[in-house]
């Protein structure tokens, strides 16, 4: 299998995620199954299928995250500088709008956009690595193509 980069927050949070769910998570789904149970009739009881619906979830989680945590390749971003590459915090202008925004540059299971942890396989990651401060990019986003000047580029 193919290693999955993550900076060090985004494998704390993944760990954090997993901890939380073998925890806490998975003893409450339990409990409320074992309650549910008790109410008589599991063919017509819907707190008994909520419940082992929710378990299922939780289940299928925990698989997930145990994955993506054996296949993390965890980036000191810190000790990196140079051109864009991943870990970078990249502060762009976006020559149409003149509106600026920052994005790091983060892994597929830390990725959220709201937040400006850009996934390293979108399109402005990808177009962005490999270049440097002051450099204009063009990209072809799925509302159309843009255009991004690189204010500055930033290892923290």
């Amino acid at each position: 299998m193919e290693k999955i980069p993550v900076t060090p927050r985004g494998f704390k949070a993944l760990d954090e995620e997993l901890k939380n769910l073998k925890s806490v998570e998975r003893p409450a789904v339990i409990r409320a199954i074992a309650e549910a149970r008790e109410h008589g009739d599991l063919s017509e009881n819907a707190e008994y299928h909520a419940a082992r619906e929710q378990q299922s979830h939780i289940e299928g989680r925990i698989r997930e995250l145990e994955s993506l945590i054996s296949l993390a390749d965890v980036i000191d971003v810190t000790r990196l500088s140079g051109s864009i590459k991943f870990g970078a915090t990249v502060h762009l202008l976006d020559e149409d709008t003149d509106a600026e925004k920052t994005f790091q540059i983060v892994g597929e299971p830390e990725a959220d956009i709201e937040r400006g942890l850009l996934n390293i396989k979108s399109p402005i990651a990808r177009a962005l690595i490999g270049k440097e401060e002051g450099d204009s990019v063009e990209v072809n986003t799925p509302g159309g193509a843009k255009s991004y000047e690189i204010l500055s580029v930033k290892y923290i």
